[in-house]
């Protein structure tokens, strides 16, 4: 799914949801993509659209939020959560789930750590803090 290419990656999304909607077989990775799309349903009618959103800018500065973006990093946490990276995540995440009872809901504020961390790591031109991360989430 790493690509330097936003419109092959947009791809991987509306085909695993077109696989999903038709009932066809699936791989582990479009499992998950269909599993976090199908927890946004306000993002169904942009994915039964691939001509028009393959191609659809999103901007921030303009209040937008990019649906794509937004999917990504709900993978990018279960991916970690899946193998403990950064160490401890995947403890940190079942406590948060235990005490909230919800889990899209803690998923999205540990994707504000992630973002808050890449961002940092992106403006100071260096690596990503995973500790400065972690301890973002022990603090919610």
């Amino acid at each position: 799914m790493i690509s330097g290419d936003r419109n092959q990656m947009r791809q991987v999304f509306f085909e695993a949801w077109r696989k999903h909607q038709a009932g066809e077989a699936m791989e582990p990775l479009e499992k998950m993509i269909s599993s976090v799309i199908t927890q946004h349903p306000e993002y169904h009618a942009m994915l039964n659209d691939r001509e028009r959103f393959l191609v659809q800018e999103f901007h921030a500065e303009g209040g937008e939020s990019n649906p794509f973006l937004h999917m990504a990093m709900h993978i990018s946490l279960l991916e970690q959560i899946s193998t403990d990276r950064p160490l401890g995540i995947s403890e940190l995440y079942r406590d948060l789930c235990r005490r909230s009872g919800e889990t899209h809901t803690v998923e999205h504020q540990l994707m504000e750590c992630l973002g808050r961390m890449l961002w940092e790591a992106q403006s100071a031109n260096r690596m990503p803090d995973e500790q400065a991360y972690l301890d973002c989430i022990k603090a919610l």
